[in-house]
């Protein structure tokens, strides 16, 4: 791969693809040093933009790609949190800058691929700007930090936006009065904002998406469904229920693992018996969330859609950007 000339010249090449469209296996045969038919010329390694993937834990749930296919094509982003841990947006684009840089400094071609369109989008357009201030909200703030006092709006902060909560000292007023205006005028954390940490011109992008026929994608879905159960899913839910996470944890809230909890009494979870019905339940659910990825991705501009398919013509796109640099 030619070496970077400078921040303008970094290819980055953005791989979409929803929920179960063989995202994994098309890089595997793109990239991995034991494909070669379909395989291209440079090496690469993996952002993953999967906000579920960063879970430790969670891997059957989440189709991590297998130990073998890290160790053949390494991968970024995956296995760098608890499930209890927030992972924000503006995490996702500091953390995918830094590894793309990293890579590409290294002479070998950054792709970043997942269903995470939330992240691909901000990622190629930079974080938005948090909201300007708002003089109401601020006044009504700062008469409750007389009234209430400053543990009561930390408390406040760490249920709303955790990971602000955690950076922001008690002491600090502005910031913590700041963190709390950005949330009650937006209902989206401050940590969901940030002024660009790059240029838009520090990459050229190749964005393809991979297209799938619906009802093909909805068949597939169905059976990595099936699949995952039969690897364990279940088991692997309650490993993670038996070492104190939940389903109120962010990364339990993910597909494939909060239909597993009941809750007889609120507040108190017990995993379902049921597990035809969550299978049942995890596939619908897993469906919906197709439909919704791909109707996300269409406010993503620059996205060419491909089947996924043919990975003759990917390889072909591939390399006539890469010509390009």
């Amino acid at each position: 791969m030619q070496e970077p000339q400078g921040f303008q010249t970094i290819p980055v090449c953005i791989f979409f693809g929803p929920t179960a469209s063989g995202k994994t296996a098309i890089l595997e045969e793109l990239f991995a040093q034991n494909h070669r038919r379909n395989a291209v010329s440079w090496d690469a390694e993996i952002v993953s933009a999967d906000s579920m993937q960063v879970y430790r834990g969670m891997n059957i749930g989440t189709a991590k790609p297998s130990p073998a296919l890290q160790a053949a094509l390494p991968h970024h982003l995956i296995d760098i949190r608890n499930p209890d841990e927030q992972f924000t947006l503006g995490a996702f684009v500091h953390l995918a800058d830094a590894c793309c840089a990293d890579i590409a400094a290294r002479g070998k071609l950054p792709v970043v691929s997942g269903g995470t369109g939330f992240y691909l989008k901000h990622f190629v357009q930079g974080l938005p700007e948090a909201p300007p201030s708002d003089s109401k909200i601020r006044s009504e703030l700062r008469e409750e930090l007389q009234v209430r006092g400053k543990a009561v709006l930390m408390e406040a902060l760490a249920s709303g936006d955790p990971d602000s909560a955690s950076r922001i000292h008690p002491n600090d007023e502005y910031r913590l009065l700041r963190a709390l205006e950005v949330l009650r005028v937006s209902g989206r954390p401050l940590s969901a904002f940030a002024a660009a940490s790059r240029a838009p011109s520090r990459y050229r992008f190749l964005m393809l998406g991979l297209a799938r026929d619906r009802e093909d994608l909805y068949r597939r879905i169905d059976a990595r469904c099936a699949q995952m159960f039969c690897e364990g899913l279940s088991e692997e839910v309650r490993r993670l229920f038996e070492a104190g996470y939940g389903p109120e944890d962010p990364g339990l809230r993910a597909i494939g693992y909060k239909e597993f909890f009941v809750e007889p009494e609120p507040g108190i979870f017990r995993l379902s018996t049921d597990l035809a019905g969550v299978e049942t339940l995890v596939a619908r659910n897993s469906r919906r969330y197709a439909k919704r990825q791909l109707t996300y991705c269409t406010s993503i501009p620059g996205l060419t859609w491909i089947l996924a398919s043919d990975v003759h013509r990917i390889r072909e796109e591939l390399e006539r950007f890469l010509r390009v640099g």
